[in-house]
């Protein structure tokens, strides 16, 4: 079996997508800047063995995704910025508790960290074409069964 990054991506794309808080959703982090209103971005931050889960024959891997929730920081009135940031992050994190295998794609999404860290998210800023963001960097761990054979 084999690593279907696209499959899992379009169905982490596809919830921020449907969820119509966002101006844009990518499968990349942008080069430009994103624009006025919320932006989403998806990336593949880490993948591996999980040894607990895997058996003889084969080994189940976590596939960590990066979800980033971009809003500029100029803006009026400035004291929604971190609501509209933080309640985008809420949504995105209920779409996950609720479809907790991605429509099938992946075994779970480790909502809790059983195999490592759970699905949390970190706040910060950062600067694109000189245009500054506040962003909200989602950690979203997915567990894929059976990813890779071993030989005997």
């Amino acid at each position: 079996m084999a690593l279907d990054v696209t499959g899992i991506l379009d169905a982490v794309v596809s919830h921020a997508q449907s969820l119509g808080l966002f101006e844009t959703v990518n499968r990349h982090q942008p080069d430009n800047a994103p624009g006025n209103g919320l932006t989403c971005a998806v990336t593949v931050a880490e993948i591996g063995p999980v040894p607990g889960a895997s058996g003889l024959n084969s080994t189940t891997a976590r596939v960590a995704l990066n979800v980033m929730v971009f809003a500029p920081v100029v803006q009026e009135p400035a004291d929604d910025i971190e609501p509209v940031v933080i309640g985008a992050v809420d949504a995105l994190f209920t779409e996950y508790s609720g479809d907790f295998t991605l429509g099938d794609e992946v075994r779970n999404v480790d909502l809790l960290g059983a195999h490592g860290t759970p699905l949390s998210a970190q706040t910060g800023y950062v600067t694109i074409d000189a245009q500054t963001y506040r962003v909200a960097i989602i950690t979203l761990p997915l567990v894929v069964n059976d990813l890779w054979s071993q030989a005997p």
